[in-house]
């Protein structure tokens, strides 16, 4: 730790950007959702992205004293103290749990009903900042520039810009920052781009007024026609793989990274039924796998979607209110469209926050607003490149989805149906476990095992050929069972 600061871990150290096909209905039951809280080391990122513009909200889960926290971010130009907001962490939350991968859950109709069996079998499966002059002088003898200090909420902020990688080490250890080694590298990459660096630390005095236990999200709007988000300062400082979930609301379609591979996540697969006890361990391996499977050098699309509508739905969709509150811009004409020509001087246009707000329409979220969900497992080995993204123009449907299918229970003596349902069942058994084996690489044998006892009797068999009812206890025979 440094005197005063640690530098932040990875989940807020990258943190800079450069910034319908109607599939047909699900008709499950949702149970269950993998959000980000079922990894470590998990950072999240909303990123609103239409033109040249972009607003990113930086979420972090910080654990600790609040005087420890900073951050630099890597930014593509100067921002004025009204680009810089602190948002709702609500929100964020809200957002990562509507577009998690999903369990859901059918039941299987009766087969003796043809109708409705045919419809079943077609069905888709910091202490404040020291007298400004000293810092100045300071910094410029260190070739620092100090374009600007603000105070936003809880954070004071610099925009700093530098001639040389040295000497902004040098600046930003001596202002308390612990800086990673072999930071030198890649923060001279980054001014011979000549980026700034957004540079926060909390003031504990305005953080006392919010009345906030935890930090709330910082959120920065620019323009830029670079669309990226550097992540190789975040890996310096780990001692292991880290994920990003890139939450991004666009509004012609969904995003993917231009120098890495973008794959979807394997998904709508059967999975036996006992799995809806085990959902977090159950996708965490399915994560882990794909990642190994791919050897760490691909992201990954988990959720691709309009928000006005979702089949099922994890969450509620996010209110025109919500959305707004991460950035959406262009909902009821707040701004000009972001396609217009820029006017002389765009690079340092001040981008507005969330303006007029009104409650969302009948029947759902916003018809302009694309979700993308991106997952990504990345270490400095295998991701040496900052992700670099397009908007396409794809508005598929695809959601990370796991399938339960509870078995009819009846006799094969109703029908002929009924009778070639049951004969099909250990076959389809056989295939959810196989599916569950290669999904999680989970022992085969051990999958087996778990789909009989989740049953009692095997499920196999039809009604009126399993075991007898077992006797009745009497009710001192329960007692030590």
């Amino acid at each position: 730790m440094s005197r005063h600061h640690a530098w932040l871990s990875v989940g807020l150290v990258f943190v800079s950007i450069w910034g319908v096909s109607r599939a047909e209905a699900f008709c499950g039951f949702y149970v269950a959702k993998a959000d980000t809280q079922l990894f470590n080391k998990a950072s999240k990122v909303v990123l609103v992205r239409n033109g040249d513009r972009t607003v990113l909200t930086m979420a972090n889960d910080f654990k600790g004293d609040p005087k420890e926290f900073a951050i630099v971010v890597p930014v593509p130009t100067f921002l004025e103290k009204d680009q810089i907001h602190v948002g709702d962490r609500a929100v964020v939350d809200h957002l990562d749990a509507y577009s998690a991968p999903r369990l859901v859950e059918y039941f299987d109709e009766d087969p003796c009903n043809q109708r409705l069996y045919e419809m079943a079998k077609g069905m888709p499966q910091a202490a404040t900042m020291d007298s400004g002059g000293a810092r100045r002088n300071g910094a410029k003898a260190l070739g620092v520039t100090i374009e600007a200090e603000y105070t936003v909420g809880e954070y004071d902020i610099q925009i700093l810009s530098a001639k040389e990688s040295t000497g902004l080490l040098t600046y930003l250890k001596s202002s308390g920052y612990k800086l990673p080694n072999g930071a030198d590298a890649i923060l001279s990459s980054y001014i011979k781009q000549k980026l700034r660096f957004f540079v926060a630390k909390v003031n504990l005095k305005e953080q006392s007024k919010t009345g906030y236990t935890y930090l709330r999200p910082i959120q920065i709007a620019f323009e830029s026609p670079k669309f990226m988000l550097p992540i190789r300062l975040g890996t310096l400082n780990s001692d292991g793989h880290q994920d990003l979930f890139v939450l991004a609301l666009t509004k012609k379609g969904r995003i993917e990274t231009t120098n890495y591979r973008t794959i979807k996540l394997p998904s709508n697969e059967n999975v036996p039924v006992y799995v809806k006890d085990e959902f977090p361990a159950f996708y965490r391996s399915v994560f882990d796998t794909a990642v190994k499977k791919e050897n760490m050098k691909a992201v990954f699309l988990e959720y691709a979607w309009n928000m006005n509508w979702c089949d099922p739905c994890a969450a509620d969709p996010l209110t025109q209110d919500e959305l707004k509150g991460l950035g959406v811009f262009w909902l009821d004409g707040d701004v000009e469209s972001a396609a217009a020509p820029a006017a002389k001087g765009a690079n340092n246009q001040i981008l507005p926050m969330p303006g007029p707000r009104r409650p969302m329409p009948p029947g759902g979220g916003a018809a302009e607003v694309f979700v993308t969900r991106l997952h990504v497992r990345y270490n400095a080995e295998n991701f040496p490149e900052d992700l670099v993204f397009q908007e396409t123009g794809d508005t598929e449907n695809f959601q990370g989805r796991y399938v339960l299918n509870h078995e009819w229970k009846g006799s094969p003596n109703q029908c002929d149906a009924a009778k070639k349902y049951l004969e099909g069942l250990p076959a389809r058994r056989d295939t959810e476990a196989m599916t569950l084996a290669r999904l999680t690489g989970w022992d085969i044998n051990d999958i087996r095992t778990k789909m009989k006892l989740a049953g009692g009797v095997t499920p196999s068999q039809p009604k009126d050929a399993q075991d007898p009812e077992p006797k009745k206890l009497k009710w001192y025979q329960k007692l030590w069972k």
